[in-house]
């Protein structure tokens, strides 16, 4: 079983972002990948707002983006189980 970093740029009451979270959970666990998720809402931060603005979810795997707005479920299976030129 690997284990991968999901960081997923969210705000409240949003519901691509809640989609978004429920198809990188699935995928996870249907593919065996641990995925530590760390939700981060945009609107607690000004910097962070600014940024993002209305692109959200903005998710990244592993550090690097990987989806904005919807996530690919045949990308996502893709990006989590292929090998990982860092290992």
């Amino acid at each position: 079983m690997s284990e991968r970093s999901v960081t997923v740029y969210t705000r409240e009451n949003c519901h691509l972002c809640a989609e978004a979270i429920a198809t990188i959970e699935r995928v996870a666990d249907e593919e065996d990948v641990t995925v530590e998720m760390e939700l981060i809402d945009v609107d607690t931060d000004e910097e962070l707002r600014e940024t993002y603005g209305e692109r959200v979810p903005y998710i990244l795997l592993d550090g690097s983006p990987a989806f904005k707005y919807r996530v690919d479920e045949a990308r996502l299976r893709r990006k989590l189980t292929g090998s990982r030129s860092s290992e």
